[in-house]
């Protein structure tokens, strides 16, 4: 029998932080409630997850897989596929989660690991099919699977798109910078861009050329056509819509760009409710970063109900 039978945690979320979390607890023998949504997880388009040690190369699909099938040895571990539709205090303390089908989880933990959304560009014509595979948000996931090839990176300030030349040269020795002709800056950054044997083309994307989601031409609202095969474009990013109902509710600390604030601990500026994964950085968004900050969110969340069961 569990010694924190009195303890239980649900984690909003079954992605690789909050999946990470959920083994942790298991060690510890906490009852934990996992809610995995039924939707297709954000990074299905992908090919493969990259820089994880022992998993390099696998399929989102057969991350998961093996996850719950390692968590499925658990009696403590609880799946829910659902989605979940609010988080709010409780009226006995603790955190209530609704589901979308309407049951309610109550529980003293929460743990929102429910990642974020990229906001694609609706305007632009075979996004969606090129996203993942020929249009990347980030080289260290994908640069390796599109070495060699001609790179385009649409830019949204002069610094970025002078040093694209640079930043991208281990994997492309031809890339270009796409900006707006009103940036400021644009002749410095150009300037730069050229030096590194790189280039700045002004204009907006309209529309990506691809075959089969494999990229070969990136037009332009002036209809320019510009002969690319890799496009780098990091989307801008929004908070699930629970997790933005749970900051307005519950006040949660949130940044200029609405990525939830933790502590060390992974735990948010309300006690009790903790958060971990790519919803609280725009810049630490691997599997690494997110399975780590799932491991210490689990870590804290049980010296939390040790430390209340000795008190009390």
């Amino acid at each position: 029998m569990s010694s924190h039978a009195d303890h239980t945690t649900v984690i909003v979320g079954a992605g690789p932080a909050g999946l990470t979390a959920a083994l942790g607890l298991a060690r510890y023998r906490h009852p934990v409630i996992v809610v995995d949504s039924p939707r297709a997880p954000r990074n299905s388009a992908s090919a493969g997850v990259h820089g994880h040690i022992g998993m390099d190369g696998v399929t989102p699909a057969e991350f998961r897989e093996r996850a719950w099938r390692e968590l499925s040895r658990y009696t403590t571990v609880e799946r829910l596929e659902d989605d979940a539709d609010s988080v709010s205090s409780a009226p006995g303390g603790g955190f209530r989660v609704a589901l979308g089908g309407g049951e309610t989880v109550e529980a003293r933990t929460v743990l929102l690991a429910t990642g974020v959304v990229d906001v694609h560009p609706a305007d632009v014509d075979g996004f969606a099919e090129c996203w993942g595979r020929s249009v990347i948000h980030c080289p260290f996931c994908l640069g390796e699977e599109n070495a060699g090839r001609r790179w385009a990176t649409v830019a949204d300030n002069a610094e970025l798109a002078g040093l694209s030349a640079v930043a991208f040269r281990a994997w492309s020795e031809d890339t270009i910078a796409i900006c707006q002709e009103s940036m400021p800056g644009l002749e410095t950054a150009r300037a730069t861009a050229r030096s590194r044997r790189g280039d700045v083309v002004t204009g907006t994307v309209r529309r990506l050329h691809h075959r089969e989601g494999s990229l070969y031409g990136i037009e332009l609202a002036d209809g320019r056509v510009l002969e690319r095969q890799t496009l780098v474009w990091t989307p801008r990013q929004r908070q699930q819509p629970v997790v933005q109902r749970a900051a307005e509710e519950l006040k949660l600390t949130v940044d200029d760009a609405g990525f939830v604030g933790v502590d060390a601990s992974q735990c948010t500026s309300v006690p009790g409710l903790y958060a971990a994964g790519d919803l609280t950085s725009r810049w630490k968004q691997s599997v690494t970063a997110s399975t780590a900050a799932g491991a210490a969110a689990a870590d804290a969340i049980h010296m939390s109900a040790l430390l209340g069961a000795v008190h009390h």
